[in-house]
């Protein structure tokens, strides 16, 4: 960014704070479509399903649905936040927007949530026998994706730990559901969230692969892969340009799989992280043990959420100038918990002043609370 746009940004962050007060999360929707067109552009062959759980606000759906986005939900309210973008229209062409771009990809799912979804015939995640058996009694008519286990190495947030068929078990579960009445569609993967390692996609889409050959063999010929989320936000420089990932993908796709396979992905950090900036305030400052403390009106039960359960960091700044020394920085609860950094390069701040985090869009807001009494940030769109 140039002296200029940052400049221009500042300007920005101080002109919606004065008028919206703080704390102020800003999503920049100018951002967002600018990265659903990198991610088109650098793999034109994959449809982008929007991960819905990154941040779930209706108006980032909305734009997103606007310039042509696919959803990926993993709950009924997710799936009712995109269906409201297509309830309008005429009944055939609402079911043809869930089977094309529309897919449940949490592999469990109660009983309830199957019998409301089966109207809808979507297209849904499993990953065990018991899974099969509860879809074939409470949503029939869903067809089937089939996730499997791959390494997660490197990933910030791993998830095979908790979800995925093992390769060996995948097409005897495959037969399992056509034995029971049911259509598997295809296989899944997830990497792990914010992967910096791209091993870890090109084993999973070589084991994918193998799997398929298998099962086509056997008698279950599948039409997609689903190749998850994963994608990155450079946080930082050392995280290596997304390109460099599709130009990994795209070869090994190419390479193992035929033109008619439908390949789809699940990215949601990677579309909303670097479209969110969080402005905060000062409302309190120390000295505790030789080093300056700073409380400010966000916190990790807030905004800053994504330390916590996210294992991310996000870098604050400040608006005011001047030399810098490693200083604390706490959110304004009582728990001790809710400490945002220990070691954050600020200079001197006074009472009042604004701080902002950038790249914050993905895993904040979305699970901020009203712990302690104290509200989420407001929500500002701009460019929209």
């Amino acid at each position: 960014m140039t002296t200029k746009q940052v400049r221009n940004k500042t300007s920005l962050l101080k002109e919606l704070a004065q008028k919206h007060g703080t704390p102020l999360f800003i999503v920049d929707h100018e951002a967002i479509r600018g990265n659903y067109a990198e991610f088109r552009r650098c793999l034109p062959r994959v449809q982008a399903y929007y991960a819905v759980k990154a941040n779930p606000d209706p108006a980032i759906i909305r734009t997103l649905y606007d310039i042509g986005a696919s959803f990926d939900v993993a709950s009924v309210a997710e799936f009712n936040l995109v269906y409201g973008n297509i309830r309008h229209l005429p009944s055939k062409e609402r079911q043809n927007f869930v089977w094309d771009k529309i897919v449940y990809s949490n592999p469990i799912k109660d009983t309830h949530t199957l019998e409301e979804l089966d109207r809808y015939k979507p297209l849904v995640a499993f990953d065990n026998s018991e899974e099969i058996t509860k879809i074939r009694k409470n949503a029939p008519h869903a067809g089937l994706v089939l996730r499997i286990r791959v390494p997660n190495t490197g990933s910030m947030v791993e998830l095979s730990s908790k979800f995925g068929a093992s390769p060996a078990e995948a097409v005897n579960l495959m037969a399992r559901a056509h034995d029971a009445g049911l259509t598997v569609e295809g296989l899944g993967f997830h990497v792990g969230s914010q992967c910096t390692n791209f091993e870890n996609y090109v084993q999973a889409v070589s084991t994918s692969a193998s799997i398929m050959e298998e099962a086509e063999a056997r008698g279950y010929p599948m039409r997609l892969l689903d190749i998850g989320g994963g994608f990155p936000v450079r946080y930082d420089p050392h995280v290596r340009p997304f390109r460099e990932l599709a130009k990994i993908l795209n070869k090994e796709l190419h390479r193992l799989f035929p033109a008619s396979m439908e390949i789809l992905a699940e990215p949601g950090r990677f579309m909303v992280g670097s479209a969110g900036t969080l402005v905060a305030e000062v409302i309190g400052k120390s000295e505790r043990d030789g080093k300056r403390c700073y409380y400010i009106n966000d916190g990790i039960y807030h905004t800053f959420s994504g330390i916590l359960f996210d294992h991310c960091q996000y870098p604050i700044k400040a608006l005011r100038k001047g030399p810098k020394s490693i200083s604390a920085v706490f959110g304004p609860t009582c728990d001790a918990l809710d400490t945002i950094s220990q070691a954050e390069e600020l200079p001197e701040l006074r009472l009042g002043d604004l701080v902002y985090s950038e790249n914050i869009g993905a895993y904040s807001h979305a699970s901020s609370t009203c712990f302690n009494g104290f509200p989420p940030a407001k929500v500002v769109h701009v460019n929209r």
